[in-house]
């Protein structure tokens, strides 16, 4: 059987992506409520692998930049920001960096670095060209 040929799995396929469009005008027009979270199990069950990637991927390129990267964090689950220092020090801040993508853990990481006074950067770059031993401190 060939899938580009066979008549029945065209129909199928043709059958399943009617049904996504008929979910997708539903859920335009409901715009509330649950319809987001119930078009993304109909998305789960009526599109393959490729098609769902495809719908992410022209979704993202159709939003401005910024909004493309906070949606894609949202639903790849970045760290947001680092709890405060004095509500749990090192510990929290190590679990935190654990939850961080790259980009959070540079921007964070740099923008602190730049924050401290000269003393404290100097400190700062000792301990890290330092060999690093235990870090359970």
């Amino acid at each position: 059987m060939n899938p580009e040929t066979d008549v029945s799995h065209t129909f199928k396929f043709a059958s399943s992506h009617y049904r996504m469009a008929s979910e997708l005008l539903a859920c335009l027009t409901i715009s509330g409520g649950d319809a987001w979270l119930e078009f993304t199990q109909e998305v789960q069950a009526l599109l393959l692998d490729y098609e769902r990637a495809a719908l992410a991927e022209a979704a993202l390129r159709a939003l401005p930049i910024n909004d493309a990267l906070a949606v894609s964090l949202e639903v790849i689950g970045a760290a947001g920001r680092p709890m405060p220092a004095a509500l749990g020090g090192m510990g929290t801040a190590r679990n935190w960096a654990m939850m961080a993508t790259r980009a959070e853990l540079k921007a964070y990481a740099l923008a602190s670095f730049e924050a401290m006074p000269p003393g404290d950067q100097a400190a700062f770059l000792n301990h890290v060209k330092a060999p690093q031993k235990d870090q359970a401190a």
